[in-house]
This record gives structure tokens, sequence and C-alpha cells, in this order.
């Protein structure tokens, strides 16, 4: 029999969309043999959900949790095809129950191989009984988390337009309990919602892509037929707006425009503390960002071929 490699694995996986142990399993009863492998998949019941694995998911929710001592957060995504099946009950019960599991799981873990709530089942096949159910791709797309481990640290979430955007953000203070400080945490997280920053601060910005955003720049100046002894100047310029827009603390805040930067309202509100406020990291996950959507023709085709079919 061929040796099970992990790559077998993964090419079985597309081909399928089957979890990763089904495949497996699958590779293991055909030895090796990946066309017979797929026919095992099939045979076992996973074809109605194999099936639609290929149609494109950029609908559904994004969710967060937060501990009861705020100490730990977790934001999930679960994609589906339609706002339809996202605003239908079983969705809602099945993102839910997928958050719950996020809640207890150790970070980086594979949601999918978990245990369901309620069930002898994993999370990926109570995935793959959604998809035959509502007859539409279901896919627990991403989960993270942030932990506060220090002694004034605590972790916010936010949520907007019902699910479409969400936000995890880890702070400490002196004082967590502190109204102007809990204020200051909740305005963060909606910034970070609606502006979109890269990262906290500058420092956490990589030579690398500081050097290739340089040579946009130097690009586009050549474009614009400036003068290259000016560029030094005007290069120094367009690096330091660049900065006020993707770093957090570097952006003018949303909330209260004459009160400046998030950073220089931070460091007000540390003199009011009587001790350094910080935000030290943030998670923002937009429903469906980078997912390829398919041009509505092909989307009209497909609705069509299955109302046909």
């Amino acid at each position: 029999m061929a040796e099970i490699t992990a790559a077998m694995v993964k090419e079985l996986r597309e081909r399928t969309q089957a979890g990763m142990s089904d495949c497996k399993n699958a590779l293991v009863e055909a030895r090796g043999d990946m066309d017979k492998a797929v026919d095992v998949i099939l045979k076992k019941g996973i074809v109605k959900a194999a099936a639609r694995a290929g149609r494109v998911a950029s609908e559904g929710e994004v969710a967060t949790w937060i501990a009861p001592d705020a100490r730990r957060g977790v934001i999930v995504e679960v994609n589906c095809q339609t706002d339809f099946v996202s605003r239908g009950d079983d969705f809602k019960l099945f993102v839910k129950n997928v958050v719950d599991v996020a809640s207890k799981a150790a970070k980086g873990a594979d949601l999918g191989a978990s245990k369901y709530p309620g069930t002898d089942k994993t999370i990926e096949q109570v995935r793959q009984e959604m998809v035959a159910k509502t007859g539409e791709n279901t896919v627990v797309r991403r989960w993270g988390s942030l932990e506060a481990k220090e002694p004034g640290g605590q972790v916010v979430a936010y949520v907007h337009a019902g699910g479409r955007l969400g936000v995890l953000v880890h702070a400490e203070a002196p004082d967590t309990r502190n109204a102007d400080f809990c204020a200051f945490v909740e305005n963060v997280a909606m910034q970070v919602a609606a502006m979109n920053p890269r990262v906290v601060r500058r420092e956490e910005i990589g030579q690398g892509e500081l050097a290739k955003q340089k040579e946009i720049f130097e690009a586009q100046l050549k474009e614009e037929g400036k003068p290259q002894q000016a560029w030094p100047k005007i290069l120094e310029g367009k690096v330091a707006k660049w900065f006020t827009e993707v770093t957090l603390l570097g952006q003018d805040n949303v909330w209260d425009p004459p009160a400046g930067t998030i950073d220089k309202i931070r460091q007000e509100l540390s003199k009011k503390l009587g001790g350094e406020a910080k935000i030290l990291e943030f998670v923002r996950f937009e429903l469906g960002e980078g997912v390829e959507k398919p041009p509505p023709d092909d989307l009209a085709a497909e609705v069509a071929k299955t109302i046909g079919g």
C-alpha cells in the first residue's frame, strides 16, 4: 500500500471538502488510490456536502464572546452563501455553539475536530449536516482569541451591523474599572471597526513592508515627474501620513475629532489614571473579506441550475 502523506490528505480534502480525518481514513481504506478514496467519501454519505462545497460562502456572521472577568475573548466567522440562511434559527444556533466551543478551546485549535455541544459529533460533521439540510455551503472560516495575562489587562469586544464585522481589543490600565478607561477601550474597538488599522503602533510595521511602501511612493513621484532632489522630503511626508493611516495609535479618533489622535487621547487618559493606559493588540474580522465572489452572471446561472436540478 502506498504511504498516506499529508499532501495526499490535502489533495483529497480539496477535491471533496470532507474533513481531514475522513480524508485520511478514506485513503487508508482505498490503499492510497486517490480516485477510489473519492468514491469512499461519496459512498459514506458526505456526497451532498461535497457537491456544494465549491460554492462561494461569503455571507454569514461574525460573533464574539468575552469571559465574565473580561480576561479572555474569542471571535469567530462562520460563512454561508445567502443572507436568508444566515438569518435562520438553525444557522444562528450553529454559530452560537461554535463560539461556545471556541471559548473553551486552546489558541489555534482545530474547531472542526472538536465535539459539537450536546452531541457525540464533531463540529465538522454537524457542518456537513447543515450543508445537506440548507442546500448551501457552510464554512467555519476562521477564529481567533485574545487573553489578558497581565494584572491590569482586559479584553473588550465590539460587533457591528448585526454580525457583519467584529473586533476584539486587548488593553491594560492601572484601574480597568475606571469609567473613562472603559469608555476609551470601547471607543477604540469601534475605531478599529470603522478605520481598519493594520497594527497598533508603527514599530510593528516590518522593515520589508516599509521599504515596499517607499518603493510605491517613489514610483508615484516618478510618474508625477517630481524632481528627484525633492524626493527625500516628499517621501518623508508621505511615509509619515501613511503611518497615521495604518497604525491605530496614529489615527485621528472618529468619536471626538477635536481631541486628536488615539495616542494623544491615550496619553491624556494615562495622566488621569496615574499610570499608563495601553492598547496592546486587536483582532478584526469583516464578514467575507478576502473571499472572491463570483460575477452576477455566474451566480444567477448557479441559482438557475439549482432550481432546475
